[in-house]
């Protein structure tokens, strides 16, 4: 008789993780793979090395696609690309973004449109790709969507950032109304404070810092590795009964 962890297990599943070059998305296919998962990394960068050998390292495969998610275009070539390599999509991981900092004041109407643009308008329309793959399968699927505790809280000097994590947010409810007849879930994950190439400035700046990792119980800036259980958690079995939510990954930070 199979377990609860049974349930966690993604043997046979195929994910694809856009930004799985570095940081965040590493970490998160990384994670999917060592729970069984096959993986389509999607990255603007021509080659993925380390994450690629990071995949192949747990037995699972790896396809790398090159594509420039500033705009939808891609996106149709990258699920059919997809599912010629491996004959189905079974999860989606909406990870790559990009922010841009500058007080609101003097924000630009290029800072606004190309956040808003890979954050908020790729990520719809690659949820919308990979849910008509899921409805022609007709075997349902998991997207697990990147939000931010900006998505909660609002943040200063990210206005585009701030407005496409709350947006992803949104839409993560909506589709999941949506395509639950389906058999589709659609979550968020909402990352804390993480040691990334986004939080640069703020780690280089040792009072803000401070500031920040005392209301973090851990004590220490996230790691690309604190995601993998809420992303594989979502992107499996085990949570064919969440669907809607975004689930903070943030130390304990949002509710202190």
């Amino acid at each position: 008789m199979s377990g609860i962890l049974d349930a966690f297990k993604l043997e046979g599943k195929v994910a694809i993780v856009t930004g799985s070059e570095r940081g965040l998305g590493r970490g998160m296919a990384v994670a999917l793979a060592q729970a069984g998962a096959d993986i389509v990394g999607v990255t603007y960068t021509p080659d993925a090395a380390e994450t690629q050998a990071a995949v192949e390292a747990t037995g699972r495969k790896y396809l790398h696609i090159q594509a420039n998610l500033l705009s939808i275009e891609p996106v149709e070539q990258v699920v059919k690309t997809a599912v010629d390599a491996f004959g189905h999509v079974d999860i989606l991981v909406n990870n790559a973004g990009i922010i841009m900092r500058n007080d609101s004041i003097d924000f630009t109407e290029k800072e606004w449109d190309d956040v808003m643009n890979i954050n908020l308008k790729t990520v719809f329309f690659m949820c919308q790709g990979v849910a008509r793959q899921f409805i022609k399968q007709g075997t349902g699927g998991k997207i697990v969507n990147v939000a931010s505790m900006l998505s909660f809280q609002g943040g200063i000097r990210v206005p585009s950032y701030t407005a496409s994590k709350s947006g992803v947010k949104g839409i993560t409810m909506l589709m999941a109304n949506e395509w639950a007849k389906h058999g589709v879930n659609v979550n968020a994950i909402a990352p804390g404070y993480m040691a990334t190439d986004n939080t640069a400035q703020l780690r280089a700046d040792e009072a803000r810092s401070n500031e920040i990792l005392g209301r973090i119980p851990a004590g220490r800036w996230g790691l690309p590795e604190d995601l993998g259980g809420a992303v594989v958690f979502l992107a499996s079995k085990a949570a064919d009964y969440v669907n809607g939510y975004t689930i903070a990954v943030d130390g304990g930070w949002l509710a202190r």
